[in-house]
C-alpha cells in the first residue's frame, strides 16, 4: 500500500484522484466534438501551407514555436499505469463472449462471439489486443520521449509498441495500416486557473489532443472484442500533481460505424517514476489461457491506488 502523505489515508487518496478524473472526464466529453472539429481545421491548415510552399521573404514573420516549445504540460519520462478500475477485463483475459459495458451493434457482437486465440497465435496475430485502440488499458509502462521538435515519441513495454504524435500534419502516405495508424496531436491550451490541480509548466495550462486514424484492425479487450479498421481514435491527456506525485490521465474515445453502435469511451491513469529502473519491455503474447496480462507481478499495478490486492473487481 502506498504511504499516506499530507494526513491523508489512502481512501482519500483516492476519493481525490477519482474526483479529479470525473472532472476531466466530464469537461472531455463535453468539449470533445469542438476539439475534432479543430484539430482537424488545423490538419488541413497545415495541408494547405505545405501545398502553397514553404518559402518566405525578408518581410516574413517569424516562425511559430514548435510543440516542444509550447508544451503546456510536461509528459516525458517513465509511467506506470495504476488499475483501479475494470480490474477483471485489464489484468486478466476476460471469458470469451464477456463484452459488458463495450456498445457493440450486432455486427460486433458476432465478430466477437467467433474469437479464436489459437487461429490468432496462428496467424501471428498476437498484437492485436495491442494495438492503439487497446493499448493505453494493458498492464504497462510508458516511456515518453520527443524525437524531434514536433513529434511526441511513446514506447510501451507491454507488447513492445511505439506511438508517434505528429504536431504537424498525418504523415499517413498509404498502404496497409499499422497496429498503432497514424496519429495527428495538438495542444488545448487555457489559461492559468488558480486552485486547480498543478502539472502544467508555470503561466501555462492545458492537455492534449490527439486523433488517430488508419488503424490495422484489432481489438477492444483481450478477449476478441473487434475494432475495425473504420475506426477513429480520439484521445485527450491531462497532467496533475497530487501530493508530490505525478498523475497521467488519458480519456479515449473510440468511433467504429462498423462495429459499435456508440462511442466507447474509457479513462486510464498512469504514475510517474523516478527512472527506468522498473522497464520491461516483453513482446506481445497469446491472450489464452487466461493468465495476468501485466508483465510484472500483478501487485505492481495495485499498489499506487492504496487496495489490498483482492480488490480485484471494481
Amino acid at each position: 500500500m502506498r504511504a499516506q502523505t499530507s494526513g491523508q489515508t489512502s481512501g482519500q487518496l483516492s476519493e481525490t484522484r477519482g474526483k479529479m478524473i470525473g472532472e476531466i472526464l466530464r469537461k472531455r466529453v463535453l468539449v470533445q466534438s469542438a476539439a475534432v472539429i479543430l484539430l482537424s481545421f488545423v490538419v488541413g491548415m497545415l495541408s494547405v501551407a505545405r501545398s502553397q510552399g514553404r518559402g518566405a521573404g525578408s518581410g516574413a514573420a517569424p516562425a511559430a514555436p514548435s510543440a516542444k516549445e509550447s508544451a503546456p504540460l510536461d509528459m516525458t519520462g517513465y509511467w506506470v499505469s495504476i488499475v483501479d478500475e475494470d480490474w477483471r477485463w485489464r489484468m486478466i483475459t476476460p471469458a470469451k463472449g464477456d463484452y459488458a459495458s463495450v456498445p457493440l451493434n450486432p455486427e460486433g457482437t458476432k465478430v466477437a462471439d467467433k474469437w479464436d486465440p489459437a487461429k490468432d497465435e496462428t496467424d501471428g496475430n498476437q498484437c492485436k489486443a495491442y494495438g492503439a485502440g487497446n493499448i493505453m488499458r494493458i498492464p504497462e509502462r510508458l516511456h515518453i520521449t520527443w524525437t524531434n521538435d514536433n513529434t511526441l515519441r511513446m514506447d510501451t513495454d507491454a507488447g513492445m509498441q511505439s506511438r508517434l504524435f505528429h504536431f504537424d500534419g498525418s504523415k499517413w502516405q498509404g498502404g496497409a495500416p499499422e497496429w498503432q495508424g497514424d496519429s495527428v496531436a495538438m495542444w488545448e491550451k487555457q489559461a492559468e486557473i488558480r486552485g486547480s490541480f498543478g502539472g502544467g509548466f508555470p503561466g501555462k495550462r492545458g492537455n492534449l489532443a490527439v486523433v488517430t486514424k488508419h488503424i490495422r484492425p484489432g481489438y477492444l479487450r483481450t478477449n476478441g472484442v473487434p475494432y475495425s479498421e473504420n475506426t477513429v481514435l480520439t484521445e485527450y491527456y491531462d497532467r496533475a500533481d497530487l501530493d508530490g506525485q505525478s498523475y497521467l490521465f488519458v480519456t479515449s474515445i473510440v468511433d467504429d460505424p462498423q462495429y459499435l453502435r456508440e462511442r466507447f469511451i474509457t479513462t486510464g491513469q498512469f504514475r510517474r517514476e523516478p527512472d527506468a529502473s522498473k522497464w520491461n519491455p516483453s513482446p506481445c503474447r497469446p491472450l489464452w489461457p487466461r493468465a495476468p496480462l501485466a508483465a510484472a507481478p500483478e501487485q505492481e499495478f495495485v499498489k499506487p491506488l492504496g487496495l489490498p490486492s483482492n480488490d480485484r473487481d471494481k
